[in-house]
């Protein structure tokens, strides 16, 4: 029998090469799953294959008694789901503990979004004369453009970029590959750092072909995206917090509102079942609801 880091080892490099997971997501899992063997430790827990059904229900409660967001104790729990049916697939242990184990129905949520005014200040925030600055206004301008999550933003190379018919190849979840469009803004933002900003970052370093780098010449992260993007915000003249979903999710608000079909948006976002598309329609018809009441005259 393995023991448990080797068993977290494997399974965190089955993220990696066969789900092909972001680093990311990848270190969510190890989070999650290092905290549960803490709490084996705490409860002279030897091995993952000596863990009860019982055991799993008690690391339920302690997580609920430790206040944190449903959101959270539900991923948590999903992550420790996913790596015993790893361990049961690979006869490291016969039971998966968390099977039935019910996961906290989260808070239903509509997306969070940017109205097209807060977008223009965010654009404006970007200072283009810079290397840097071109490539946060390049970086902007694709994510609202496309939608791609940022993890599909960081594998973008050169040769995924096709400006004769304005498309970018976005290598997506399990290994699904999709061409989406992009406008004039992007283009024009993308082209000029590719041509000045991104040489200037590349400084006679070895040439790598990563579309978005770093300061270092070095290609950039997921972290880094979100690092940028909350930058972003700060010099902007909006207030809280941006994540890079929240572009993701204003790209198909905006196409919605604009009269785009449901299964279109689907196919640009790479959804594999429309039920995860059909949230936006929640938020569409929120903003029609909101306008009716606005101007009808007897709303």
């Amino acid at each position: 029998m393995i023991n448990v880091n080797v068993s977290l080892k494997l399974f965190l490099e089955y993220l990696q090469i066969e789900k092909n997971y972001s680093q990311y997501t990848i270190e969510h899992y190890q989070h999650d799953i290092s905290n549960f063997i803490m709490f084996m430790s705490e409860q002279a827990i030897t091995n993952f294959n000596n863990v009860q059904y019982s055991d799993a229900r008690l690391y339920l409660t302690v997580l609920y008694e430790r206040k944190l967001a449903r959101k959270t104790v539900a991923r948590k729990i999903s992550s420790l789901r996913s790596f015993y049916k790893f361990m049961v697939r690979e006869k490291e242990t016969d039971e998966n503990p968390f099977k039935l184990v019910n996961i906290p129905k989260a808070e239903k949520r509509l997306p969070e979004f940017f109205y097209e005014d807060e977008l223009q200040l965010l654009f404006q925030s970007c200072e283009a004369e810079t290397p840097l600055g071109q490539r946060n206004k390049a970086l902007l301008e694709l994510l609202y453009a496309t939608g791609i999550r940022v993890s599909e933003c960081c594998q973008i190379r050169l040769r995924d970029l096709d400006f004769y018919l304005s498309t970018v190849l976005v290598h997506g979840k399990g290994n699904k590959e999709r061409y989406v469009p992009f406008g004039s803004f992007a283009e024009d933002s993308l082209e000029r750092y590719i041509n000045d900003g991104r040489r200037k970052l590349l400084n006679g370093k070895e040439a790598n072909d990563t579309l978005f780098l770093n300061h270092r010449g070095g290609p950039l992260t997921d972290r880094g995206i979100r690092k940028i993007l909350n930058s972003i915000i700060d010099h902007s003249a909006l207030n809280g917090k941006i994540h890079p979903h929240m572009l993701r999710h204003t790209f198909a608000t905006h196409l919605l509102n604009n009269g785009a079909d449901l299964r279109s948006v689907q196919e640009l976002l790479g959804h594999a079942f429309l039920s995860s598309t059909q949230i936006y329609t929640h938020v569409t018809n929120e903003h029609l609801r909101k306008t009716y009441m606005s101007h009808h005259p007897r709303a």
